[in-house]
């Protein structure tokens, strides 16, 4: 019996590793997607008791659609994608950078699409399929900064109802999971961060685990399709003016 198979792009590194880390535990195939981090994702399969790694620039749309054409074929029992991957880059609304935007938009938003999209076309599996896009907590929480970053993580939401409107089998699943804060980000030092992280009303650090769990608990298939859940000890329901990332800085050099 062939074990079920899962995508997770992006996921050599940081949240992506995590959630990789979770579905080898739980008894799936796991396909480690990588851009540029072949070592990082060689050595986490590695490690792992049943994983492949795949090299796709998220950048040029044929080649993911093409990668993703070639799994189908490979894969018998190809349950779920992942969608971690993301470019993180600061931008902020008084002044969107060009190449900042055109990266998140095609990698972020465009590149998600398009692996959904494909994965549903060709992907066989015998019990359901299942799309995770991975978004953010600032969808409800939003602030002026890393604009493109958010601008790019709002498009991959309005994705997910759509997709899951247009889905072709009654048993295909498409879902978002939106984290907060959970590893230092873009410049954050180690101290920025344990302030930033507990900036929720819970005042905990959420953990990688958790967001690993939660793409876990849906690729299950239990939840009505097109829904998706917040995990960031209660992040966006806050109100905050900045990204955690400036607000840990200034309490630091206060």
């Amino acid at each position: 019996m062939s074990r079920p198979a899962v995508l997770v792009t992006g996921g050599a590194k940081r949240v992506g590793a995590a959630i990789v880390r979770r579905f080898a535990e739980a008894g799936w195939l796991v396909v480690i997607h990588y851009g540029t981090s072949q070592d990082a994702a060689e050595t986490l399969a590695e490690e792992l008791p049943s994983a492949e790694t795949v090299q796709c620039d998220l950048a040029n749309s044929d080649e993911v659609r093409s990668m993703v054409k070639q799994l189908a074929e490979a894969l018998p029992d190809w349950r779920a994608l992942i969608n971690s991957a993301a470019v993180f880059e600061p931008d902020d609304v008084t002044a969107l950078d060009d190449d900042t935007n055109r990266a998140a938009m095609q990698v972020n938003a465009r590149a998600s699409a398009i692996l959904a999209q494909s994965y549903l076309a060709h992907a066989k599996a015998d019990g359901g399929r299942c799309v995770i896009q991975i978004t953010d907590q600032k969808l409800q929480n939003p602030n002026p900064d890393f604009f493109s970053y958010t601008m790019s993580k709002h498009a991959v939401d309005a994705t997910i109802r759509m997709l899951a409107m247009g889905a072709a089998r009654p048993d295909d699943r498409v879902y978002g999971v939106a984290p907060g804060a959970i590893l230092p980000s873009h410049d954050q030092s180690e101290a920025e961060a344990e302030i930033s992280h507990r900036m929720n009303l819970l005042g905990r650090r959420t953990h990688a685990r958790e967001v690993a769990d939660a793409c876990l608990f849906l690729a299950g298939g239990l939840f009505e399709s097109g829904q998706t859940l917040y995990v960031d000890s209660g992040q966006h329901l806050c109100d905050q003016p900045r990204d955690v990332i400036y607000l840990a800085r200034e309490d630091v050099r206060a």
